[in-house]
């Protein structure tokens, strides 16, 4: 299995952990010439960027590997999703090692 097989597993164990959460999923792998965002749910009001990681062994935390560049990326590509909607939004992050997961809402701010 090729990294990018690897990554579409953990996203997909994320979308199905995100569904069980009472989430809804609006598309996953959203791309901008910024870069990608693995997901985009909607909790209630609030639209939810996901970044996730995916690890099958704990060597390094998952959380560890969102460098500074990828959360600009993230933002950058989060706002020509929302465009000029005025609708509250937040960025998450999902780790995923084995078989535990973790999800920190509001795991990092806007950055431009």
């Amino acid at each position: 299995m090729n990294t990018r097989e690897i990554g579409y597993q953990g996203e997909k164990i994320a979308v199905d952990y995100l569904k069980n959460q009472g989430y809804e999923i609006i598309t996953t792998n959203f791309y901008t010439k910024y870069g990608e965002i693995d997901i985009i749910a909607k909790e209630k009001d609030t639209i939810i960027f996901v970044e996730v990681k995916y690890r099958k062994k704990n060597l390094v935390s998952p959380l560890e590997s969102i460098s500074k560049k990828k959360i600009i990326s993230i933002s950058k590509s989060a706002l020509i999703y929302l465009e000029s909607e005025d609708i509250d939004c937040r960025f998450d992050a999902i780790a995923i090692t084995g078989n535990e997961i973790t999800h920190i809402k509001n795991a990092f701010e806007y950055v431009s």
